[in-house]
């Protein structure tokens, strides 16, 4: 550990208050290895969460009676806690300082509520409680996951950022390896049986589910007792120059006006676009995205109440709920430019998620019957393209620096992302099953990508008081691409595809090569002077000392 670290002192979380400006500015010291190592390793397990969820959610569905067309809508809990979980969380993140520091207690009240709902979920009896169980289990991982991201971002300078998410990638890239492929060792290596009665989930499924749980909790434990973090005194001292140009930077300029006219266009666009689909009698999942759209239409209402007759410089004590939404509003310009990247790879990554299992088991193993063999055996392959693509992201995310520095993080981007595409979209070519790893080889470097990139590039962006919120505010673009993916693409499939999943895999690459080129028009921040001097002098010392004062 630094001494930084390791001096952090413990204070009661309402003396986490930023100090004010001025301030003496030092220069943040790189961390080593270990100690990146250490502070990523938590996603080791988090990613074992999500892993076997997403290889294993929509098996479960279909087992307890979901047909093709309820899988989206039943999907929804996962995107749409995130949206309600991650800001709040990094709002209560970034004012908290306790004996666990600012971010470590989230990770351990998360990693814990998670374990205990994937112990639970393999043995829902009915398909609502599944739907229910998939909803804690998302919610208590995004209470885990959202302060890994603005983890990074307090405890390394702007140098080893990439490096950073770099290495966070590698974690979940070996853990989703793993948990994605449990099943299929457990039945071809172990024995363990990979049908069970009609309504029942098979032994595969619930064994993989104990064995990620208790994973996830270690991990998680061992990031929280072997890494400190920096106090709100020290990361003001890093950050100084920053902080100061804060109402420069972010000027609010948003007026209750403003937010009372938005309120009432959002909830009449959102109210006429209801009443069309009732009147229509359309697909009844375009209700989450005309519902979702209303209720923006009052949550905006009650930052206009919340704002009044207030002075700019009371915008921040007006609570959390106003914060989150007026921080929304007034986001860097570049992280405007990332959420259009996000809604690509997002909505493409959604589609390749809950379309999958049932485009690989009726196009290339020829069934629909969740109790035949030839079913499971496809769904089992599933999970071991699930893992390999993650495999090849765990080794994407050791040259994704590498790449970075030699042809530009926006370029290595882009590359990345139209392998990603080429990769989904080859699943249609491609009529031998066994040969289906060879386009997750792509997807797989994609993943990485999504998974670092775009964090790398946010960071530096952000206040640094502020880290935890914005990181949250971001997942608001991964979350609605998912979202209308839930609304949408049951209907798109229905009405142009004749009902075929392989035909989501398709769109979701053409969505990827749209985020490859999409972040080619992103603004991209210059590191400045001090970071460009510590990533030289890392070469030679990577415990450099913040003892060095800028005038």
């Amino acid at each position: 550990m630094s001494s930084n670290h390791q001096q952090a002192n413990q204070k009661d979380s309402h003396q986490a208050a930023t100090p004010q400006a001025p301030h003496s500015f030092k220069q943040q010291p790189e961390l080593n290895f270990w100690q990146i190592f250490n502070m990523c390793f938590g996603f080791l397990g988090i990613q074992f969460g999500f892993a076997l969820q997403n290889a294993n959610v929509s098996r479960i569905f279909q087992t307890l009676g979901a047909s093709i067309d309820e899988i989206p809508i039943l999907w929804i809990a996962a995107p749409l806690t995130g949206l309600l979980v991650q800001p709040i969380i990094g709002y209560l993140s970034d004012k908290t300082w306790g004996r666990l520091g600012r971010r470590r207690p989230y990770f351990l009240i998360g990693a814990i509520f998670t374990t205990l709902a994937i112990f639970i979920m393999p043995h829902s009896p009915t398909l609502w409680i599944a739907a229910g169980m998939l909803w804690i289990m998302d919610a208590s991982i995004n209470i885990a996951m959202e302060p890994f991201r603005a983890f990074v971002g307090d405890n390394l300078p702007k140098s080893q950022r990439t490096q950073g998410y770099a290495m966070q990638s590698f974690f979940i890239g070996i853990g989703a390896v793993v948990a994605s492929a449990l099943p299929y060792i457990l039945t071809h290596f172990f024995a363990v049986a990979n049908t069970a009665p009609a309504g029942e989930i098979a032994d595969s499924v619930r064994y993989a589910f104990y064995f990620g749980g208790a994973v996830l909790l270690l991990a998680v434990t061992w990031t929280v007792v072997s890494t400190r973090e920096y106090s709100p005194e020290e990361l003001a001292a890093f950050n100084a120059k920053q902080i100061d140009a804060e109402d420069e930077t972010l000027a609010r300029t948003r007026t209750r006006k403003d937010y009372q006219f938005a309120s009432f266009v959002w909830m009449g666009l959102g109210a006429l676009l209801t009443f069309a689909i009732w009147a229509q009698d359309l697909d009844k999942q375009l209700y989450i995205l005309s519902l979702g759209i209303f209720a923006f239409g009052p949550l905006q209402l009650y930052c206009a109440l919340r704002l009044g007759n207030s002075q700019p410089a009371e915008r921040n004590k007006l609570g959390m709920v106003f914060s989150v939404v007026d921080d929304l509003f007034h986001m860097p310009k570049a992280m405007h430019q990332l959420a259009i990247v996000q809604f690509f790879s997002w909505f493409a990554l959604f589609a390749m998620w809950i379309y999958t299992t049932a485009a690989v088991t009726s196009y290339h193993f020829g069934s629909n019957d969740v109790l035949s063999q030839a079913y499971n055996d496809g769904a089992d392959w599933v999970g071991v393209l699930f893992a390999s693509y993650n495999g090849f992201a765990a080794i994407a995310a050791i040259f994704i620096p590498m790449l970075a520095k030699r042809i530009g993080i926006k370029l290595t981007h882009t590359v990345n992302m139209f392998c990603g595409g080429i990769g989904l979209i080859s699943f249609f070519f491609i009529k031998d099953p066994s040969l289906l790893w060879l386009p997750m080889i792509g997807v797989g470097i994609a993943w990485a990508s999504i998974l670092s990139v775009p964090y790398a590039m946010l960071s530096g962006m952000l206040p640094p008081q502020k880290m935890g919120v914005y990181m949250g505010i971001f997942n608001f673009f991964i979350v609605i691409p998912q979202l209308l993916a839930a609304s949408v693409l049951g209907l798109v499939l229905n009405g142009l595809f004749d009902g075929q999943p392989i035909y989501a895999l398709i769109t979701g690459g053409i969505l990827m090569m749209c985020a490859g080129i999409a972040v080619l028009f992103v603004e991209q921040e210059i590191v400045d002077q001090n970071d460009q001097s510590a990533a030289v002098n890392s070469k030679t010392n990577l415990t450099t000392k913040a003892a060095n004062k800028v005038n």
